[in-house]
Formats: C-alpha cells, sequence, structure tokens
C-alpha cells in the first residue's frame, strides 16, 4: 500500500531535521513506537505495539535512516514482526524550508502479512492518514520544546 502525503510544521527546516534525526524524539511522536535502541549509526532496534482495527500486537524489529542529505531528505526504513503477522515499510521525507515553517513531504510503502492483513487490510488507508495526523502533531509539540539547534552545512 502506497501513502503519500504533507505537513506544514511552524518551525525552521534545521530545527525540523534535527528532531526528526534523534532517537528520544521519535520515541514521543511515533504512534505506537515504544523502543528504539541503537545498534549503530542510524540503525536501530526498534519495540512497536500497533492496532488495526481488532487486531492489537507487538512487533520487534529495526529502523534504518538512509539515503541523508541534511537538511533535504532523508529516507526511514522499519521492519519486523510479531503474532499478527509481518510489516516492512519504507518512506522517504524532503524537508522544503518556507519562511520560518518547514513543509513536510512524504510518500511511501507499506507491505503487512499475516492476521493484520486478512483483518484490517481494509482499514489501513484510514489508519495510516490518522497515525500521520498523530505523528506530527506530536512532532511540532517536541520541535517547539527543543532549543534551536547549529544550522545544517
Amino acid at each position: 500500500m502506497k501513502i503519500e502525503g504533507e505537513h506544514l510544521l511552524p518551525a525552521t527546516r534545521d530545527r525540523v531535521w534535527a528532531a526528526l534525526n534523534d532517537p528520544d524524539v521519535l520515541v514521543k511522536t511515533i504512534p505506537g513506537l515504544k523502543q528504539l535502541t541503537p545498534t549503530g549509526e542510524d540503525a536501530y532496534d526498534a519495540t512497536i505495539e500497533l492496532a488495526v482495527g481488532p487486531v492489537r500486537g507487538t512487533y520487534q524489529g529495526k529502523a534504518r535512516i538512509t539515503d541523508k542529505t541534511p537538511p533535504e531528505r532523508m529516507t526511514l526504513a522499519v521492519e519486523g514482526g510479531g503474532r499478527p503477522g509481518t510489516i516492512r515499510a519504507a518512506g522517504a521525507l524532503t524537508l522544503e524550508a518556507q519562511d520560518a515553517s518547514t513543509l513536510v513531504q512524504y510518500v511511501g510503502e507499506v507491505q503487512v502479512t499475516g492476521v493484520l492483513m486478512s483483518v484490517g487490510h481494509r482499514l489501513f488507508g484510514g489508519v495510516a492518514k490518522q497515525l500521520a495526523g498523530v505523528f506530527f502533531k506530536a512532532l511540532e509539540r517536541e520541535v517547539h520544546q527543543r532549543a534551536d539547534p547549529e544550522p545544517v552545512r
């Protein structure tokens, strides 16, 4: 399933970039993300608790940030498995400075297997939009609580 959208954040691109590259911020902002443990440069072990319709599950997996061009774009890839099935997702984020705000555009692909797919496949589009909205509201809160970072060069 393909997901895409955009969100305007009232914060500078450097501030948004810094937040998106901070594991502590990601744990606070990504819905269902319970733990993110660094395993290398831009690589993490992840624990995610997610519910789609009546199906709930805990997933153990890995997350990686690749294709980084600070502070313009990055790709986030996540894969994991649990009792309800497996999830594999990759998404590209592009940050565009607009005065004192930042337009974040995202395009991604999600693959799901198992019980989660058989029960929740019709719900994924709506759930993905809802989770993106929750993420961006939480990210907006976090960028306002952070000090201004040094400009990315």
